[in-house]
């Protein structure tokens, strides 16, 4: 085979139970599905065994987040060409790889592609309904506002569209969602992977953002539709999840700005210097956040930007080093302000 799929898990053994056997049968003859147990307690690596032996498995020692896990799994992965990154609550139809597999041989200079994300959501009577509606985590293709926010066509902040054909022709984004993305097994060495850093949220935008200041081009492909249920790990309410998402964006910024207003034309030293700029008016938002958090009597949420600062000042000078040869254009920044 030409193409893994690879699904982190971590303690959502009901999730394997309920979408596995539809990805296990959509990648027969196609692609060879792996799942990766991010050291799960939840009883994941027996319901594994015992359920779908037929599944390969990696097992970790330790809980390592999303991007640690992934660069462990896939750097034991030996002579593929892609790479698709699959969370556990996602639910297929078959035929939804075939499409993001053609693009990719289609399009030499594409590095990353995704399919369009609709909603699901769990019924009362057990069992889960799919939406039309596009689906938080990417909808039809990721971008950033112009203080690095990040949105998505057909989805704002929280608000999401139905999807009524507005998004059916291919298109070069910033980035695709983390919860179905295929990548070149190439590209992911070059690029050493996830930044480790950040552990989960944010990291599948700056591995897009890195692959396009390399030279590549990010895609949503819409002839491949999948449906996400999200929240599956950490809830869309946890002050942790929003610690994560505030400081990796601002770890985002920091690895990506300053290459980025180089390919503009800028020199190093006044590339650095906006970077440096941009960075200081988000934090600025970030402190408005943290007040309207307090204000509004959320003061687990002002604790989680408080704490997400702290941690970027640590972090932001523990990255690894990188190097382009050439730095391709980035599209996908806009100058809209997703706030106002």
């Amino acid at each position: 085979m030409r193409t893994a799929v690879v699904i982190l898990n971590w303690n959502t053994a009901e999730y394997l139970k309920a979408f596995l056997p539809g990805v296990f049968e959509s990648c027969e003859g196609v692609a060879d599905l792996y799942v990766a147990d991010n050291a799960s307690t939840d009883g994941s690596v027996a319901v594994l065994a015992n359920e779908f032996p037929g599944v390969k498995s990696v097992l970790l020692d330790r809980n390592y987040g999303f991007t640690g896990g992934y660069n462990r799994v896939l750097a034991q992965l030996e002579g593929y060409e892609y790479f698709v990154l699959l969370n556990s609550d996602i639910e297929v139809d078959k035929g939804w790889l075939e499409p993001l597999i053609e693009w990719m041989d289609s399009h030499p200079r594409c590095g990353v592609c995704g399919p369009k994300l609709h909603g699901l959501v769990a019924k009362e009577e057990g069992g889960y309904e799919r939406t039309n509606t596009f689906e938080y985590a990417g909808a039809a293709g990721g971008l950033l506002d112009r203080y690095g926010f990040p949105y998505c066509r057909g989805r704002v902040l929280k608000k999401v569209a139905e999807d009524k054909g507005q998004y059916d022709s291919p298109a070069d984004v910033l980035w695709v969602t983390g919860a179905c993305l295929v990548t070149r097994a190439s590209l992911w060495k070059e690029l050493g992977g996830l930044d480790d850093r950040f552990f989960a949220h944010c990291e599948e935008i700056d591995y897009c953002w890195r692959a396009q200041l390399s030279g590549w081009s990010v895609s949503v492909v819409p002839q491949s539709t999948v449906w996400h249920l999200g929240g599956g790990t950490l809830p869309q309410n946890s002050p942790y999840k929003l610690q994560l998402n505030f400081r990796n964006n601002l770890l985002m910024l920091a690895n990506n700005l300053a290459p980025t207003y180089e390919t503009m034309g800028h020199s190093p030293e006044k590339a650095a210097k906006k970077a440096e700029r941009l960075l200081g008016r988000r934090m600025f938002l970030d402190n408005f956040a943290k007040i309207v958090y307090i204000c509004t009597g959320r003061i687990e949420y002002a604790r989680a930007v408080r704490k997400a600062h702290g941690e970027f000042r640590e972090l932001r000078h523990k990255a690894p080093e990188r190097h382009y040869s050439g730095l391709g254009s980035v599209k996908g920044w806009t100058n809209k302000c997703i706030l106002i």
